[in-house]
């Protein structure tokens, strides 16, 4: 007997609590999910959208990616809530410093996973998530950054040519029907980075609601972090 993997579903994993500090002296709460048998072949350190327009680190593709992920591909999920954002895991200290003060969050998630040992860190943004990707993610040891839904509000074009000639990899998704960055603008913003991938998700919106666009972008996100592990297992066998 095998069970669906589809909306809520999760699938066997270590899951810690975690908090760490800022350096501004806060204190951010999350969650690390792991490989149940602790051979993690890479970590994804989640960023998650805009926190006064309601993201946090539950929203659900993050969720989702922590509930699947480390059992369908073997990789770490960080996922953790930036100054002044809730959930139900709790409420990081602080208040939102609309992707400024933000950049200690990163800086103290990374510091977690250098902490850790944790291995071969890319750097997952969505929407507002993105922004803080692309702006600090070149300060940390990261393997790359992985764009959902950039909106490219925060983020200066100098910002985003500066990762033009650097080693690391920079992939974006582009869904078709966005509410603020459409797959033909995208490639004329992104083009200052000509070795980075834009990739255009058709029937993609902006929240990637609905399973169809859930697994696209999972499978997307797998297929640059640890490609061996596509395609992806859409069921489970059922221990219950």
């Amino acid at each position: 007997m095998t069970v669906e993997i589809r909306g809520g579903v999760e699938l066997p994993a270590r899951r810690e609590d975690i908090e760490f500090r800022t350096a501004d002296g806060l204190t951010l709460v999350g969650e690390l999910a792991s490989p149940a048998d602790g051979r993690a072949v890479a970590t994804l350190v989640t960023l998650h959208p805009l926190p006064t327009a309601g993201g946090f680190m539950d929203s659900h593709i993050l969720r989702k990616a922590a509930a699947r992920l480390p059992a369908l591909a073997g990789v770490n999920v960080l996922r953790f809530n930036t100054r002044g954002t809730g959930s139900e895991r709790g409420t990081s200290d602080g208040s939102f410093g609309d992707g400024v003060s933000e950049e200690a969050d990163v800086a103290a998630a990374m510091a977690f996973v250098t902490e850790r040992g944790l291995p071969h860190p890319w750097l997952l943004g969505w929407s507002f998530g993105t922004e803080l990707a692309l702006k600090y993610g070149r300060s940390h040891p990261i393997e790359g950054a992985i764009l959902l839904s950039p909106p490219l509000h925060r983020t200066s074009p100098e910002e985003v040519a500066a990762w033009e000639g650097d080693s690391r990899r920079l992939v974006a998704l582009i869904p078709e029907f966005d509410d603020y960055l459409r797959p033909a603008e995208a490639i004329e913003r992104f083009s200052t980075v000509p070795s980075a991938t834009v990739i255009p998700i058709e029937e993609g919106k902006h929240l990637w609601v609905g399973e169809k666009l859930t697994r696209r972008v999972l499978s997307e996100i797998v297929a640059t972090v640890v490609p061996s592990a596509l395609p992806l297992a859409t069921d489970w066998p059922d221990e219950g």
